[in-house]
């Protein structure tokens, strides 16, 4: 299959530059069989406790890892290199200090870790691999650092693993730094403004969430509307049942936003990946699904962005063609709107007014709503 690439637009219809740039630069797909040949590089969030806590991040988090609440913190107390490290104290003597995070992977193919650490019974392991083997561990570092080493093999049907990091009962707190999970990246995300198909369809997309309406709600469960949510953490965690009414006619979905909305193509790639992996994490865990679609914030994306995207599971870097948005009516490529096209609004006052604008213009065209996960396979 080969990668296709539309326009991509900024709301208001100006081209975003990064989309003809990135047109090119990115080859057909290579089967697992040859990963091989691929460069070997660092999969791991924030390998090296370097990013600070992100805005509107799940309060104490540790952006790119879900670590147990209160355990664990970036400290500056000595790191093996940079300016911090991982330093966690278990609440009991019960609890491992247990610290993960979800890497995606390519299937039947050879990826080796490591991290440096430093305590007691200190382990380091990943699992979901397919063929699981014993983490590594290290009885005492004696007050320094030591580096833990393992590797394993992916199975035929496996796209992502868990790696993670823990000490032992009653055995203190631990430090790491400096995490590698080495070996070939996926695929870059699939970027597009639309859903090529010939279906007389259309999709509604709702992104952000800080306005939650009863009307809209109510709006979209009596016309049966099947909507794709791109909420961000905050508002998430305000109201999660109002996201889970909204998105929950046949076909609907609530997908990546990152966590605090800031325009990526002014992050590095390894920031770009702890903002789109933690609202990957925190969907996962308020709302029990996991995101394939991810949505750039301004429509602002690059190269960087593609890769990081699939770093994260990410199928497909998704804008849209036309904007509805506070009484808007804007399609980008002019004229009505068009099968395949993807509606942008946002979780505002306005939002069933606007939903309905957008159900009448679909209307006029011929097309009706659609499920976007339906289409995107």
């Amino acid at each position: 299959m080969l990668r296709r690439f539309s326009p991509v637009l900024r709301p208001g219809g100006v081209p975003l530059a990064a989309a003809l740039a990135v047109v090119g630069l990115l080859g057909p797909l290579v089967p697992a069989a040859h990963a091989d040949a691929l460069p070997v590089v660092n999969l791991a969030t924030n390998p090296g406790f370097e990013i600070p806590t992100l805005p509107l991040a799940d309060y104490g988090s540790i952006p790119g890892w879900n670590c147990a609440a209160g355990e664990a913190a970036e400290s500056s107390t000595a790191p093996r290199s940079g300016s911090t490290a991982l330093a966690v104290t278990p609440a009991s003597a019960d609890s491992l200090g247990r610290c993960t995070q979800t890497v995606s992977v390519r299937p039947s193919t050879t990826y080796q870790v490591s991290a440096w650490v430093r305590g007691d019974y200190v382990h380091l392991g990943a699992t979901g691999t397919g063929h699981d083997v014993p983490p590594a561990w290290i009885a005492t570092t004696n007050g320094g650092w030591q580096q833990l080493t393992t590797s394993f093999t992916t199975g035929a049907g496996v796209t992502s693993v868990q790696l993670y990091l823990h000490g032992w009962y009653g055995q203190g707190g631990y430090g790491a730094d400096d995490v590698e999970l080495d070996g070939p990246a996926p695929d870059p995300a699939w970027a597009t403004w639309n859903v090529p198909t010939k279906d007389k369809v259309v999709f509604f997309t709702v992104d952000d969430g800080w306005f939650r309406t009863a009307q809209a709600a109510r709006f979209i469960a009596d016309h049966r509307l099947p909507i794709t949510a791109f909420p961000l953490p905050m508002p998430s965690g305000f109201q999660p049942d109002y996201f889970r009414q909204v998105t929950g006619v046949p076909g609907s979905s609530i997908q990546d936003h990152t966590v605090s909305h800031r325009d990526l193509t002014t992050l590095s790639p390894a920031e770009q990946q702890a903002e789109i992996c933690g609202a990957r994490d925190y969907d996962q865990q308020l709302y029990g699904v996991t995101p394939t679609v991810f949505r750039p914030p301004y429509f602002a994306w690059n190269a960087a962005t593609l890769q990081a995207a699939a770093n994260c599971g990410m199928r497909t870097v998704l804008t849209a063609t036309a904007d509805f948005t506070s009484g808007a009516s804007n399609v980008y490529h002019g004229g009505p709107l068009l099968p395949g096209d993807v509606v942008i609004m946002h979780f505002t006052d306005t939002l069933a007014g606007d939903l309905q604008r957008a159900l009448d213009a679909a209307d006029a065209a011929g097309l009706r709503p659609a499920g976007l996960v339906d289409y995107l396979h």
